[in-house]
């Protein structure tokens, strides 16, 4: 089995308010359109990720490929915000919590999309729609993306043995299947 995470979202907290409209006023990386969304979006190129600021001082990065990206940002960001409102505190060691993972797979088998939505109470498959399939599993609570060729995405996970274990929980699934079929 070959996968490959390729978006962790986190969330934390810089422990005060922010003033997102001096904040984008400021810093060029910084947007803030409240009549198009509540919160600020900081575009940060080392790392590559994406913040959002809201006004009560969480935020949420999105885009980080690593493990080590994730705090790093956050570093940044409030680096960045601490500049310009001292009364927020720079991050060391933030403090933050992996709300989403997501991940790409490939395995060496191919998916009968219409008997696992024929067999299997969780799979939704409109082929006139999409040519994939949607299967939410429960242990672990992800929802996973299936395609005919054994290409899968996998999303919702909190961790990197979600990831690990949904995937051979696909892949037990398909063999029950198949072998039912014989």
């Amino acid at each position: 089995m070959k996968y490959k995470i390729v978006n962790r979202v986190a969330s934390s907290f810089l422990g005060g308010q922010l003033d997102l409209f001096n904040l984008a006023v400021s810093h060029p990386d910084i947007e803030y359109e409240p009549e198009q969304f509540p919160g600020a979006i900081m575009r940060l190129t080392e790392p590559k990720v994406t913040l959002l600021l809201f006004k009560n001082g969480k935020i949420i990065c999105a885009g980080a490929s690593s493990d080590e990206e994730v705090p790093l940002a956050i570093k940044r960001c409030s680096e960045i915000i601490h500049k310009f409102q001292p009364d927020i505190q720079i991050q060391t060691k933030p403090v933050y919590e992996i709300v989403n993972i997501v991940a790409n797979a490939q395995i060496d088998k191919t998916f009968n999309l219409f008997d696992m939505a024929l067999e299997l109470d969780n799979v939704e498959y409109e082929p006139e729609q999409f040519p994939g399939a949607i299967i939410r599993l429960y242990k672990p609570k992800v929802s996973l993306l299936l395609f005919k060729n054994g290409k899968i995405i996998c999303a919702g996970a909190k961790s990197e043995q979600d990831v690990i274990d949904s995937i051979k929980e696909i892949e037990k699934l398909a063999e029950t299947l198949t072998k039912k079929k014989a």
